[in-house]
């Protein structure tokens, strides 16, 4: 296993006990456990029916996974970073925008919103 003397040296100093892990086994501790299946179930709400675009919506997961608050933290990721709430998400009302890319992908995020919603009404 390869871990460059760089990245030991960095955890050392920063106090970081690093947990090695492999690509067919990434388990390392209950903390990156969590995390990743709070990220797949982010995943799987934002997908829902259309799991092959799971790449399309990893920027809005990133964004609803820093914007949540996390009791470890006692804040949200985001505040914790830069200091502030992220900025909220407006809805869209078709005919605000005359660039007409803006406006698919605004459609596109408010029915997907409406498709989480639902999604998270019947959990």
């Amino acid at each position: 296993m390869f871990t460059s003397l760089f990245w030991k040296e960095l955890m050392r100093l920063s106090g970081t006990k690093l947990q090695m892990t492999s690509a067919f086994y990434p388990q390392s501790d209950g903390q990156t456990d969590a995390a990743n299946k709070i990220i797949v179930m982010y995943l799987r709400c934002l997908t829902g029916d259309r799991p092959r675009q799971w790449l399309r919506w990893l920027p809005w997961e990133e964004y609803i996974y820093n914007a949540a608050f996390q009791t470890a933290l006692k804040n949200t990721p985001f505040w914790i970073v830069y200091g502030h709430d992220p900025p909220s998400i407006q809805s869209y009302e078709p005919g605000e925008t005359r660039v007409a890319v803006v406006a698919q992908r605004m459609a596109e995020w408010d029915e997907l919103l409406v498709d989480v919603r639902y999604l998270l009404e019947q959990a």
